[in-house]
């Protein structure tokens, strides 16, 4: 297969720093893999928001010829075991009927309660389990390199969102579940949506310029995300 088109759904999670855009360069550069990305993603919402919106997902999940889906669901707060289970059922339900194949993201706590990550780690692991889907455990990547690696700073400044560092987790981690292949050889490339700007994640200052918010990350810092997630994914 040397093109796929992936949906992500999921809130400002999933699109900050042009994650999607970011794992499509991995792609490129380590796989030779064609990715065309597409976003269901919209700020602070949850997948039973999502399945509120139903006619949107089922338009985009029946008739859009994904390959995957990744879905992300909203994680500060973590809507909870019981929702995120149910709400899950139901759109792995139409990915199947789309024949997409989902992908879970396992999200991450945010920094100031760090305890958050196990019942994360739990729900999502059983639903994959349940439904036979893909897991991308960037929760657990992201815990191993918060307690081995502090020098990689993986949140930005309000200690939810993610940094260039973070996502670069979720890229590199969406590429080994994906692909299958090693994360070793990816290149140190970031996307820093506030590169040289001071303002809030509003859009209020967007750098429209794609190029210009290309950033190198530090290789050392790299080489210990990616050694982990070929650990753990």
């Amino acid at each position: 297969m040397s093109r796929i088109k992936v949906l992500f759904l999921g809130n400002s999670h999933t699109y900050f720093n042009d994650m999607p855009e970011l794992f499509s360069r991995l792609c490129k550069a380590g796989a030779g893999l064609d990715v065309e990305p597409f976003m269901l993603s919209h700020p602070g919402r949850t997948l039973e928001w999502h399945l509120r919106e139903y006619y949107e997902l089922r338009f985009n999940l029946l008739y859009g010829h994904y390959d995957y889906c990744v879905i992300q669901q909203a994680a500060h707060p973590f809507p909870g075991k019981p929702e995120t289970l149910r709400d899950l059922d139901r759109i792995i339900e139409l990915c199947r009927k789309g024949n997409a194949q989902p992908i879970i993201v396992e999200t991450w706590a945010e920094k100031r309660y760090p305890e958050h990550q196990e019942i994360m780690n739990e729900t999502y692991r059983e639903a994959a389990e349940s439904h036979d889907a893909l897991l991308a455990p960037v929760g657990e990547i992201w815990q191993r390199i918060c307690r081995d690696h502090p020098e990689a700073e993986l949140y930005w400044r309000d200690g939810e969102h993610a940094s260039p560092y973070g996502d670069y987790l979720i890229a590199c981690t969406l590429y080994r579940v994906m692909t299958g292949r090693p994360a070793a050889a990816l290149p140190d490339e970031g996307i820093d949506f506030f590169k040289g700007l001071d303002s809030e994640p509003d859009g209020s200052r967007a750098v429209e310029d794609s190029e210009q918010i290309k950033v190198q990350l530090d290789p050392t810092a790299c080489r210990s995300i990616r050694s982990v997630v070929d650990e753990i994914s």
